[in-house]
């Protein structure tokens, strides 16, 4: 079961959940769409794109745990090895 499936709200927060779910989902994609260019510097554009969307899916986990829509327990199982 994936966090959004289990967000505890009173209100469905369509446009967060969607979100989540297109950030962290571009993080691998973005990594294998830069495995297939055609060099080194548009590979490293790409993973600096998934960079990116890692850093927007920790950052929505964080509003989240703010807003008591997920527990302690999913916000550090989905965060250990960021250290944060």
């Amino acid at each position: 079961m994936t966090v959004v499936e289990t967000i505890d709200t009173d209100r469905k927060h369509y446009r967060l959940l969607e979100q989540i779910e297109a950030c962290s989902t571009s993080v691998s994609m973005n990594i294998a769409e830069g495995k297939g260019s055609w060099s080194l510097k548009e590979y490293k554009q790409f993973l600096f794109y998934s960079r990116g969307s890692l850093y927007e899916t920790l950052t929505l986990m964080k509003i989240f745990k703010m807003r008591n829509w997920i527990d302690d327990d999913q916000y550090k199982s989905k965060n250990e090895s960021t250290g944060d």
